[in-house]
């Protein structure tokens, strides 16, 4: 299905039915007739594909479609790639949220922020509560000021009905966030090299204690002591 719009969005050929049309390469563009536009997609043997229908003349290219079609799909599959999904994450505050839930919530936000998403805050005014809206709006302010590091003010504290909001975006694009089966897979890869190392350490001070010139002697003593083991068990 998506192979078919792709191809309806093109004219190609005899689809093409205006006067003239300009023909784009990489030697520059010249204005044509149409019908000399198709006789040299015909000589090259290539075909006469409009890419820009609403320029004045048209707008084509001398390319084989097939050819054609498989860079636009590539070229929207590589933009597609680029492009970063942005969430919008919501903290809620009470008008007098205490210091350790506050500090909890900012943490969540600036995690949110240096993944690359969008944080909405917002204080809740339940009843009476509504008189505390110069609280909630200091509040939302000295949650922005906190996190100016990571994020940008998008608007300012505003007031929509029972709810004061304020909206930040990422400072920097984000950083994926490693899941923990993968931190807990690096941890133990990480884990087995430094036993590796511990169980290493022991032979090589041996190695290094064993004289360069004596090594022969040193393996024939060793042969020796496992052969009077050997015997005496046997016996």
């Amino acid at each position: 299905m998506k192979n078919d719009n792709l191809k309806n969005q093109y004219r190609i050929n005899e689809q093409i039915r205006v006067r003239e049309v300009r023909i784009v390469g990489d030697n520059g563009s010249t204005v044509v007739p149409t019908r000399d536009a198709l006789n040299m997609a015909r000589e090259q043997g290539v075909d006469l594909v409009e890419i820009s229908p609403n320029a004045n003349p048209p707008v084509c290219r001398l390319i084989d479609y097939s050819k054609f079609l498989y860079q636009q799909k590539k070229r929207q599959k590589e933009m597609k790639a680029k492009q970063v999904k942005v969430e919008v994450k919501e903290i809620r505050f009470g008008p007098q949220t205490d210091e350790h839930d506050y500090q909890f919530k900012l943490k969540h936000a600036k995690e949110f922020l240096e993944e690359g998403n969008k944080v909405r805050a917002y204080v809740f005014f339940r009843g009476r509560s509504i008189l505390f809206k110069e609280q909630g709006e200091v509040l939302l302010l000295r949650f922005a000021n906190d996190l100016e590091e990571v994020g940008k003010v998008e608007s300012m504290p505003s007031l929509e009905g029972k709810k004061m909001f304020l909206y930040l975006a990422p400072k920097k694009a984000g950083t994926k966030k490693q899941s923990q089966q993968a931190r807990d897979r690096e941890a133990a890869v990480a884990e087995a090299r430094e036993a590796k190392k511990v169980q290493q350490a022991p032979q090589a001070e041996a190695d290094t204690e064993m004289p360069a010139n004596g090594g022969l002697f040193a393996n024939a003593k060793i042969s020796a002591d496992a052969l009077k083991k050997l015997t005496e068990s046997e016996e």
